[in-house]
């Protein structure tokens, strides 16, 4: 029988790539062994699945859920998604998105709620409102930030590590 692998989301901004963060955080999940979830846009998104995707022996894939261009299923996915590094995209009729991210026709509700653990990364309202659902929903969420700020709106309830050794604490001790 084969060992299910579990899925860690790597939420952040769709537009700034925070390439050496998104980076050395896709690189490590590669390395230990799970999926990665994104979003499957562009920014954050792109540099962690990149990173990932580009990791010699991993075993885990790439994963995104994709938004609709509109609440049409038939308009097709929004523009750039997914990025090439997606492996699996799991096409939705959702297209909320930003300040809108907590509504019901959002993907950001399938993003956290796939995910066993969240890693959020600098972004804006969107990350904000993962953020929001991860504390919602219950799933363990680490902000890997250097300020509080660097995520527009972030829950105080959220926690916020600056140390990357920190962060691969928290992951592992909510995997385990």
């Amino acid at each position: 029988m084969a060992t299910r692998l579990p899925i860690v989301g790597v939420m952040g901004s769709g537009s700034q790539p925070h390439a050496a963060r998104a980076r050395q955080v896709g690189a490590w999940l590669a390395r230990a062994g799970v999926h990665l979830l994104t979003g499957g846009g562009r920014g954050v998104m792109a540099a962690a699945s990149q990173a990932f995707a580009e990791t010699v022996g991993r075993r885990g894939l790439v994963i995104g859920i994709i938004p609709s261009a509109t609440d049409d299923p038939l308009a097709g996915p929004k523009t750039g998604y997914p990025n090439p590094w997606v492996e699996i995209p799991i096409y939705t009729h959702l297209s909320l998105s930003g300040e809108r991210g907590t509504e019901p026709l959002s993907r950001n509700h399938i993003n956290i709620l796939s995910a066993n653990v969240v890693i959020a990364l600098p972004g804006g309202p969107g990350t904000a409102s993962e953020v929001d659902l991860a504390l919602r929903y219950g799933r363990p969420l680490v902000a890997y930030l250097d300020r509080r700020t660097d995520i527009e709106g972030l829950s105080d309830q959220a926690v916020v590590e600056s140390d990357f050794s920190a962060v691969q604490a928290f992951v592992r001790a909510h995997l385990l």
